[in-house]
């Protein structure tokens, strides 16, 4: 009898702890953030105590009136070598420490490495696939998932970026990870040598609001109404109900923060990369605020100051309207010092609204996180921005941060960029850079693309007294003007 008393209280401390559990993201195969305290979470019985051990440290906590416990350890160095992580007897394994990010945004983002349509896939995807065999980066594709508030029992598998992990995935028919992402943890791992974790929540179609958590907008003005809204289920959605650029249940603000977002947080993380803003062009003036929302709403959640936003202004895709959101994207990049933007003007589609282009995405994103988070200073991450602008005569004379040199690349070897000047009467005219290098062939001369010169000069033919100037606020909306560190300038204007 004694002796099944013993059997029983042993059988009944295991049920105990066989309650401990960990949270979403901590599944096997998973990367932790490295250089940096690594929080650990999940629910347990209340006053239930938990010890968290990985590698040589460990940290405790206890489940509080909820059921709800998170420990935090210590800092660690990255490595390769697959470990267990354990909360009590909850356990999961081959788990490295290196870089974690997350991609989110819109059907550019979610665009996949290899898919069903050859318009909504990259097109090096199924090379890049069968020659990668990157055993320690790891990526995750979050579940389409709207909810009304933080799901947190979102399905998180992280896969390995190898073929024999990968293949099979768009073999069943689900979906492949982010391409844009895919490359990104691809270009770093290549330059770190360490493990990279991507988490790839992303959705076509989607606008800024659905992925900001309500807590971004305090402070903000012109955004009551994104901070206020009511969310409507999904069931309950009327087609009547469509305000802006809310003309879905899933488009509804938080949504998607809830629905594909909010279980990741606050897992230590690096930062995030976003290609969004299709959706919301049409507001433009509003557009630069809603980015301040979205980061700092991700910063709280995160816990974490120093997060960082490395973005894509968008590329052309035959909207007339575009160069004003872009501005309201660089606006927010001058005003943020942890984010920076990607200008991607010379790989867009105006037939397509998804380039499948999406290695220079990734590669120009890459640059940010090389130069300001890993300490390559020889990087130089940033396309050109103005600087300073004067009018000598019949020609505006522009000067510019991050560009030591220009020259202009187009494919039917034009020299036209996309300036436009005009004079007092407010008529457009396209305008020419003059300070080409010029050379001569057979007597004649020739331009061959660099330019004379740190500034850009910039005239049109009829205008005498130039008043105005802008770039890229015309069809076919394309950059060819870039800085000796092969980046694109991006749209702006002047003299208003």
């Amino acid at each position: 009898m004694k002796r099944l008393l013993v059997v029983s209280a042993v059988l009944a401390a295991v049920a105990v702890q066989a309650k401990v559990k960990l949270a979403a993201p901590f599944t096997d195969g998973m990367v932790l953030q490295r250089d940096m305290p690594v929080r650990v979470w999940g629910t347990a019985d209340v006053g239930e105590n938990v010890r968290v051990v990985f590698a040589d440290a460990h940290a405790d906590a206890v489940a509080d009136k909820d059921g709800k416990w998170m420990a935090e350890l210590p800092a660690m160095p990255a490595s390769k070598v697959g470990r267990t992580l354990a909360a009590n007897d909850a356990r999961v394994s081959d788990v490295l420490v290196g870089e974690v990010w997350l991609c989110a945004g819109q059907s550019n983002t979610d665009c996949p490495i290899w898919g069903v349509s050859p318009r909504y896939r990259d097109g090096w995807g199924m090379m890049t696939l069968l020659s990668t065999v990157k055993p320690f980066v790891r990526l995750v594709k979050t579940p389409l998932v709207m909810a009304v508030e933080p799901k947190l029992d979102v399905e998180v598998k992280w896969r390995k970026m190898t073929p024999d992990d990968l293949l099979p995935v768009f073999k069943a028919g689900s979906k492949m990870p982010s391409a844009m992402g895919y490359y990104y943890a691809l270009e770093l791992a290549n330059a770190l040598d360490i493990p990279v974790g991507l988490v790839d929540s992303s959705w076509g179609g989607t606008n800024i609001d659905a992925w900001t958590p309500r807590s971004g907008y305090e402070g903000l003005k012109d955004l009551d109404a994104e901070r206020d809204w009511k969310i409507i289920a999904q069931k309950d959605w009327k087609p009547e109900m469509r305000k802006g650029p809310i003309s879905g249940a899933a488009q509804q603000p938080s949504t998607l923060w809830y629905g594909m977002v909010a279980a990741y947080a606050p897992m230590s993380i690096r930062g995030f990369i976003w290609y969004q803003g299709c959706h919301n062009a049409g507001e433009y003036g509003r557009y630069a605020n809603k980015m301040h929302a979205l980061y700092n709403g991700w910063v709280k959640e995160f816990r974490n100051p120093a997060l960082s936003l490395y973005f894509v202004q968008l590329a052309p895709w035959g909207n007339p309207g575009i160069a004003s959101i872009q501005e309201a994207q660089a606006q927010f990049a001058a005003e943020e010092k942890n984010a920076a933007m990607t200008v991607i003007n010379d790989v867009g589609n105006l037939v397509d609204i998804h380039p499948n282009d999406k290695r220079t995405v990734a590669k120009r994103l890459s640059l940010h996180a090389l130069k300001r988070n890993y300490g390559w200073k020889q990087v130089r991450d940033q396309s050109p921005t103005l600087k300073s602008w004067r009018i000598e005569g019949d020609r505006f004379v522009m000067s510019f941060n991050d560009a030591e040199g220009w020259y202009i690349y187009n494919p039917d070897r034009s020299m036209k960029t996309g300036f436009e000047i005009c004079g007092a009467d407010g008529v457009w005219k396209p305008a020419k850079v003059v300070n080409l290098e010029s050379k001569t062939r057979n007597g004649k001369p020739v331009h061959l693309g660099p330019i004379v010169g740190r500034e850009l000069v910039v005239a049109a033919d009829g205008v005498s007294e130039p008043k105005k100037l802008r770039y890229l606020y015309s069809s076919p909306w394309f950059g060819s003007l870039y800085s000796d560190a092969c980046l694109p300038l991006g749209a702006f204007h002047i003299g208003d």
